[in-house]
């Protein structure tokens, strides 16, 4: 039987359901998107349970993860059949490895966990996602390049977006697993109170590993992504 198309995937670095990295973070956002399910949040200290929802309401509905390959629209002829194998192939063409440590951080004007040391590896496989799974990948409409030039990328980055379908890749890339959306508006002391309870959560987890590629779907325009399938790397 035929699997029916989503409106658009992304190939993430997501956690196994049964983590406690994976808890952490659905509860963190409240949202499970393994089980498409809202979870109650953590309570942070100078923020209603209503601003603290607005807050992580943007990293909520992309689910629980960090883009390897950014959310994209199957290419005409392309099956979510010849998806998932070409997922399993890149999958068994990459060794899997310890993550590095991840700490809370400030990235532009959002918070996020990003990887301490070293990222070589994490790039790399960022890349071999872009690269190896671009041929399955629709080209981006003239609306959509519109919307993606409004962020004014660089020259470059420019060059990305046509020939990738998203600026932030190769040397551009940063892995990072978004905790909020912008924080505009909200006092240092907010800010702080935001950081403290994330690291509070998140900092106390054991090590992890890169060891599956994670599909997502968006299965209608402006739905929620949920978690389908992990795609196991070599040992």
């Amino acid at each position: 039987m035929t699997e029916p198309t989503a409106h658009r995937y992304a190939v993430y670095y997501a956690p196994a359901p049964d983590s406690p990295w994976w808890a952490a973070g659905r509860q963190w956002l409240g949202r499970c998107a393994a089980q498409d399910r809202p979870l109650a949040q953590p309570t942070v200290p100078g923020l209603t349970a209503a601003e603290f929802s607005a807050l992580t309401a943007a990293p909520r509905r992309y689910g629980w993860h960090a883009t390897l390959k950014a959310p994209f629209a199957l290419s005409e002829g392309v099956s979510l059949t010849t998806l998932r194998a070409a997922l399993r192939e890149l999958g068994q063409s990459l060794t899997a490895f310890a993550m590095p440590t991840l700490r809370v951080a400030r990235l532009d004007d959002f918070l996020a966990l990003v990887p301490q040391g070293s990222a070589d590896r994490l790039q790399a496989v960022a890349a071999a996602c872009v690269t190896q799974l671009n041929a399955l990948s629709a080209p981006l409409s003239a609306a959509e390049l519109q919307r993606r030039r409004q962020a004014q990328l660089t020259p470059e980055q420019d060059q990305m977006l046509v020939r990738w379908g998203y600026p932030y890749v190769m040397e551009h890339f940063r892995f990072h697993c978004s905790l909020t959306g912008p924080l505009n508006g909200l006092s240092s002391i907010q800010i702080d109170a935001v950081q403290g309870a994330a690291e509070s959560l998140f900092h106390k987890l054991p090590a992890c590993r890169l060891d599956t590629l994670a599909l997502f779907a968006e299965p209608t325009p402006g739905a929620d992504f949920l978690l389908l399938d992990h795609f196991g790397l070599r040992p």
